[in-house]
């Protein structure tokens, strides 16, 4: 059975990389904090159990800590730095113009008054339009590394089963997997074969 929610459950590793921009544009958004990846720690992986037809995998886990993973979270993250930097600038330039029509405004003629005023509007429409490209810029860079990941991860999580023999490969996100022996977590596997390069080969000759 193919498909297995993969690039659902990227989306949430890449959700903390790319937080929707500040929605009022007089705002002056605060960087977006780095994704926090799952710990994949030093001490060596328990022994898959001989005999399991079972297993599980973290999909957020191998994205956050694979070479892979990490260079398409870079991705994310610089698109959502620049579009900051762009949103903080045009609210800079707003603020700058709020501020001098609060405070001299009551001595411009009628025409400076009215051209400012225009400007302040003029500028917030585009703040707002800004801020909507800029997410959906955002949300479509996050869709295709999603993919582009998931198409990476799948064959060589099919590779994994077939050569230990699995009849099921659980999800560990999209399952609700309450509890298993740390033993059927494929996901240092799935991690060192991304790393190194692995290539799906032919299909394996299933364990017996």
């Amino acid at each position: 059975m193919k498909g297995y929610a993969i690039a659902a459950s990227l989306a949430v590793a890449l959700s903390a990389a790319a937080p929707l921009l500040a929605q009022t544009p007089a705002q002056q958004p605060k960087p977006a904090p780095p994704a926090a990846p799952s710990a994949v720690t030093s001490t060596p992986p328990a022994p898959f159990p001989v005999g399991a037809k079972i297993a599980f995998f973290q999909p957020e886990v191998v994205f956050q800590n694979s070479a892979d993973g990490k260079a398409a979270l870079a991705r994310v993250q610089a698109l959502v730095q620049k579009k900051q930097t762009e949103n903080a600038d045009k609210a800079k330039a707003l603020q700058a113009n709020q501020q001098k029509l609060q405070t001299s405004g009551s001595v411009m003629n009628d025409a400076a008054r009215s051209q400012l005023e225009k400007e302040i509007d003029r500028q917030q429409k585009d703040a707002e339009r800004f801020q909507q490209d800029a997410q959906a810029e955002i949300n479509e860079l996050q869709q295709e590394v999603q993919n582009e990941f998931a198409k990476k991860l799948q064959p060589l999580l099919e590779q994994v089963a077939t050569e230990k023999g699995l009849h099921l490969v659980f999800n560990a996100r999209e399952s609700g997997l309450s509890w298993a022996a740390a033993g059927l977590d494929l996901t240092p596997e799935l991690i060192k074969k991304l790393d190194t390069g692995a290539k799906p080969g032919p299909p394996a000759t299933p364990k017996p």
